[in-house]
């Protein structure tokens, strides 16, 4: 199966998926393969949360021979997709290729280093926030490629659930993951569905990934 439950989040193990994280885990892998790997890696992860888990309805179709039948998939135009700046960016890009009608929020959150972190969490700053309009009809993705702590997504879904219904899904997607970091996640909010390309070994006193992919913002925008 393409998507696998595993306690505590669903994989995503197609093969194109998990070729596609060993390359990016590299530290070969320069900056511009490494940001094409990442819009394609969402765009694979894309296929298969609508493979997995969307709905089809039978339609009827006029080919150029003849009346049949056909399948159309459920609600396309009733996708939102959330990026957290800047490190899903890539990520979303390749998303948006599996939904070129979704809506798109944004939001710009990052973790204090400095201050270190607390049982497990690091302090979120929150500098903006874009969201579209959120209905009970639609199903949400909020895409961060690197889920590790958990304290940024947190904060990311307090923002994306506040003052709105809870939507008909609710995926939070991500390319590597701690095992901690989805713990948090799903303790606080069990009504997400989380999506993962890989759960990794743990986090590193710093609360990096390991083994991980390093920073993927600065790896993407070569920033380091």
């Amino acid at each position: 199966m393409p998507i696998e439950d595993r306690d505590p989040a669903s994989l995503i193990t197609h093969a194109l998926a998990r070729d596609t994280l060993s390359r990016l885990r590299s530290v070969e892998t320069e900056q511009v393969a490494f940001r094409k790997g990442l819009v394609k890696l969402g765009r694979i992860c894309g296929y298969e949360i609508i493979d997995g888990a969307m709905e089809t309805e039978y339609v009827s179709i006029t080919t150029p021979l003849a009346e049949t039948t056909g399948e159309h998939v459920k609600g396309l135009d009733d996708v939102v997709i959330v990026n957290v700046l800047r490190a899903a960016t890539p990520f979303v890009e390749g998303l948006l290729k599996a939904f070129p009608r979704a809506k798109q929020g944004v939001i710009s959150a990052g973790r204090d280093e400095s201050a270190g972190m607390t049982d497990g969490e690091f302090p979120i700053t929150i500098d903006y926030t874009k969201l579209p309009e959120i209905t009970e009809d639609d199903t949400v993705i909020v895409a961060d490629p690197m889920l590790a702590t958990g304290s940024t997504m947190c904060r990311v879904l307090e923002h994306v659930l506040k003052d709105a219904p809870e939507p008909e899904d609710l995926f939070v997607l991500s390319a590597v993951s701690a095992p901690s970091g989805l713990l948090r996640v799903g303790e606080r909010f069990p009504e997400a569905d989380l999506l993962t390309v890989s759960i990794d070994d743990r986090l590193d006193d710093d609360g990096f990934i390991v083994p991980g992919l390093g920073d993927a913002g600065d790896r993407a925008f070569r920033t380091q």
